[in-house]
């Protein structure tokens, strides 16, 4: 271990620093605990000038070294330098309330931050305390276990930088805190967070040479070992972790200069990890061999550096060994693993035997435990064509049993039956419920996932995927007549299973990307019509069939030189629209919701076709919908705003002649609209209300075009009073639409609007601004920007600076003295920041407008806006603050309350 430099020795207290020589204590004697046991709770003086000299820039050839170069003496604010002592005490005095776990990871946080951008070691010079509470952490006491955990973690996040791991050293601080002197011969190491903590802080400490002959030599890499199988998840996990972490930092050297050398060569701390994983692959317990692998995994995930290819060839043979076994142990982490293999740039494209160990893998598993493999498989960019195909096999067998046994079309069996092997599967998928729905809803879960992926088999059996899910469909509805004991005994298993129904309808519904025959695109209409009309249907299943019909109409050849729906299709809407009414009237609300989505897509796809119009137009769906807005749910009533919407812009809304109505005569949509607005209590239906009048005059909406400003006017007013945020911030959005088109900016609009919008610039910048001002738009913008919750605020800021572009060009007022009413307005809106809003603005002259809008520091409160909100609280010293707050070590007027 290379010696320590004089002028980075730890002293007892600050300024014993001097040239030549240093009066530390020597390494490990008394006195050095003795002095960091006084720094604990000390305010720390100013730094000497020596120690300066480490960190000022150009001081010699030893500033260049470590990682305070360059960086002020100063690394940590004074306030809360000041602080830090205090901290240190609270934390180490067991009889004090220890802050929560919140506080300390926050705490280990800042202290991160700290240390990645300057020195560790010249922190720890500069607030002795941090040394202090290390070393009284060790006393025995009756220490809480998150406040050790605490400083391990600390310890390691210091060390993690060589210099300072040395500094640490002299006084053998870090064995006496992670060797077998330490929490681990202690009461405190039966708490997982002192573990975690212990683990956490070596993964921190591991960085450099000289950690590995600390890991080597403290034993720290055979607790290491039994940590793999802790009770904790997390701490197990965190041991596997580790353990990659030190093989990949002990190779970074060696392995990578010679990428030749043998494991027999490596440095000894690979070698004892190396030596483990064999020997916990040659286990006969299945929880070492998985922690074998799982270790193995993540370091080929991790690593594709050439030492990795070097290890698996010494290891492959003995995970090829595991096949050997009935049955196969750990299978999952043993697919894991041979993925992240096959994954590897470095070990896919060596000859290392790893496609015939795949091979023997999918050969060797049983159905449940290949589908991952054969998925991963598939996935891979380059894979040799034999493999590919044996993998699609393995996926595709328990569709093929499930034609088998219910003696389906030969041709869609062939398609399906590449192996010969489906026998086998129909032993392994009959034997139990269980057994079977797992696995036929793995199956259709990754055939979905495989579908739309480029590197899928080809041909694509989209033909025999259709029936087989077709098939699985009817099963579950009860509805098809097996002709065997093996079809009898799926029927029985499958029927009114939700799980495999919400499955099949997925798969339906990305199956429909791909084009079929016509007698089995037929099939998939009738099932879907099945799973509509059937009262047992859940509410579940119905969204997914809902789901899957509307992506199966999308994808519907339409009529050459039309683009209405194809006759099939139509024929199928004219059966569906008569349920779609029963739907509506569903005593369940998650029925009545779906039904209304699906109505709400279909009007947007074909709302303008007339085959669809007429057909709706005949129905009950319309007025259905109409009274769905006094639905006693607010989801359903948010729905039926969404639906209505659409069947008003489409010309789709009927209401027939009543006595409340008489003549036929229409209550107008526009006044519900903004009586839900105004008087609806729950906030799903108002939002779903200014989408609908947002879109209403972005398309010209011939409710909103014959009175433009009356419209958006009451729609402000409404808006502006509404609680919920999200109401207000979508008034804004519908003032952006307004102002755009009021000045002239294209927008986008329906091609079936009653009235597009036709906005002819102005003959001058004042004339078009006076709509603006007329309907109140600045003064609910002004108001959002000071609004409580910052979306508003900032969507408000944007438009704001938006509208002051447009006027830059404005020869009106440059200064905010020239109109006298521009006074008042900054006055008011100085009221309204300080929380004081109920004076109105009134009318406003598009001068003054234009005055405030370039007097205000809009960009100043953008950035404003762009900073978290809890900055303040965030910060170290409230922090540090609220810690000590707690332990009642401040004064009252000190705390810092949220």
């Amino acid at each position: 271990m290379p010696p320590a430099r004089p002028d980075t020795e730890y002293p007892g207290g600050r300024g014993h620093a001097s040239s030549g020589h240093s009066l530390a204590p020597s390494a490990g004697s008394p006195a050095f605990w003795r002095d960091a046991r006084r720094a604990l709770g000390r305010v720390p003086p100013s730094v000497p000038a020596k120690i300066r000299q480490v960190a000022r820039p150009g001081a010699g050839p030893e500033a260049a070294e470590g990682r305070g170069a360059g960086i002020s003496s100063l690394i940590m604010d004074p306030e809360c330098s000041q602080l830090l002592p205090a901290l240190c005490s609270v934390l180490a005095d067991p009889r004090q309330p220890v802050a929560d776990d919140t506080c300390l990871e926050k705490l280990l946080d800042w202290f991160k931050t700290i240390t990645e951008a300057g020195s560790s070691l010249l922190l720890l010079q500069e607030n002795p305390c941090l040394l202090g509470l290390l070393c009284h952490v060790l006393k025995p006491q009756d220490l809480s276990p998150r406040v050790l955990s605490f400083s391990l973690r600390l310890a390691g996040m210091l060390a993690a930088q060589e210099d300072c791991f040395q500094y640490l050293q002299q006084g053998e601080l870090l064995p006496r805190l992670f060797g077998e002197a330490g929490p681990l011969g202690g009461a405190a190491w039966t708490a997982p967070s002192v573990r975690s903590g212990w683990i956490q802080g070596l993964r921190s400490l591991a960085r450099h040479p000289s950690a590995l002959c600390f890991l080597a030599d403290c034993g720290a890499v055979d607790t290491i070992f039994s940590l793999q199988g802790d009770s904790s998840l997390f701490v197990a996990s965190a041991a596997g972790q580790l353990l990659v972490h030190i093989l990949g930092l002990s190779l970074q050297g060696p392995a990578e200069g010679h990428p030749g050398l043998q494991t027999g060569d490596w440095p000894v701390c690979a070698q004892k990890i190396v030596s483990h994983i064999e020997e916990s692959l040659r286990s006969a317990a299945t929880p070492q061999i998985t922690q074998a692998l799982n270790v193995l995994t993540t370091t080929f995930g991790h690593c594709h550096d050439p030492w990795t290819q070097v290890l698996w060839g010494r290891l492959s043979p003995l995970v090829a060994c595991l096949l050997e076994k009935d049955p196969v142990p750990a299978a999952h982490s043993l697919v894991d693993l041979l993925l992240s293999v096959a994954r590897s740039p470095v070990l896919s494209s060596s000859s290392s035997g790893l496609w015939e160990t795949l091979a023997q893998t999918l050969s060797h598993l049983s159905p449940t435990q290949a589908g991952p493999l054969a998925l991963g498989i598939l996935k891979l960019q380059e894979c040799p064509q034999v493999l590919r195909a044996q993998a699609f096999a393995v996926l595709l067998q328990p569709l093929t049993c499930v034609l088998e046994a219910t003696a389906q079309a030969p041709g869609l069996l062939d398609s399906l039956d590449g192996t010969g092997g489906a026998s086998v599967t129909v032993d392994t998928l009959l034997p139990s419920k269980a057994a079977c729905v797992g696995l036929l809803c793995r199956t259709l879960a990754h055939l979905e996932l495989l579908q739309p992926l480029p590197q899928r088999p080809s041909p694509w059996p989209q033909a025999p995927l259709l029936g087989a899910t077709v098939t699985i469909l009817r099963l579950c509805s009860g509805s098809a007549t097996p002709t065997s004991d093996a079809g009898g005994h799926l029927c029985a298993f499958l029927v009114g299973c939700v799980r495999v129904q919400r499955a099949a309808l997925d798969f339906l519904g990305t199956l429909s990307q791909g084009t079929g025959p016509r007698e089995l695109v037929t099939q998939v209409f009738a099932v879907l019509l099945e799973y509509l009309t059937s009262p047992d249907s859940s509410p579940t299943v119905l969204k997914k069939a809902f789901q899957a019909t509307f992506r199966w109409l999308q994808s519907s050849p339409e009529t050459p030189g039309c683009s209405d729906l194809d006759p099939h299709a139509h024929l199928f809407l004219r059966e569906l629209l008569p349920v779609l009414p029963k739907r509506l009237c569903s005593p369940c609300w998650e029925v009545r919701d779906s039904g209304l989505e699906f109505l709400t897509q279909m009007i947007g796809r074909w709302g303008g076709q007339a085959g669809f119009r007429r057909a709706l137009l005949a129905s009950e769906v319309p007025e259905l919908t109409e009274q769905l807005l006094r639905d006693p749910e607010s989801y359903v009533r948010a729905s039926a705003v969404a639906a209505m919407g659409q069947l008003s812009s489409q010309g789709l809304r009927v209401t027939p002649a009543s006595p409340e109505h008489p003549g036929g005569q229409q209550k107008s949509l526009l006044a519900e609209l903004l009586h839900i607005l105004s008087t609806d209590s729950e906030g799903f239906p108002r939002r779903a209300v200014m989408h609908v009048f947002t879109q209403w005059l972005r398309d010209g909406h011939a409710d909103v075009a014959g009175d433009t400003e009356r419209f958006v006017a009451r729609v402000l007013q409404v808006a502006s009073q509404d609680l919920d945020w999200e109401v207000r911030a979508q008034g804004l959005e519908l003032a952006l639409v307004f102002l755009e088109q009021t000045l002239g900016r294209p927008s986008s609009h329906c091609p079936y609007a009653v009235t597009p919008p036709v906005a002819a610039p102005p003959s001058s910048l004042a004339q078009a601004l006076r709509p603006l001002c007329r309907v109140q738009l600045f003064e609910f913008a002004f108001r959002a920007l000071f609004d409580c919750d910052r979306p508003v605020a900032q969507k408000s800021c944007d438009l704001l600076l938006f509208l002051r572009a447009q006027t830059a060009s404005y020869g009106g007022p440059q200064g905010s003295g020239s109109v006298p009413e521009v006074a008042s307005v900054e006055a008011a809106l100085q009221r309204w920041q300080a929380g004081d809003q109920g004076q109105p603005l009134g009318y406003l002259e598009p001068e003054v407008v234009v005055a405030v809008l370039r007097s205000m520091d809009l960009e100043g409160l953008r950035g404003a806006l762009a900073e978290s909100s809890d900055r303040v609280e965030k910060s170290p010293q409230s922090l540090l603050q609220d810690v000590l707050a707690t332990v009642g070590a401040l004064g009252e007027d000190e705390a810092d309350c949220y």
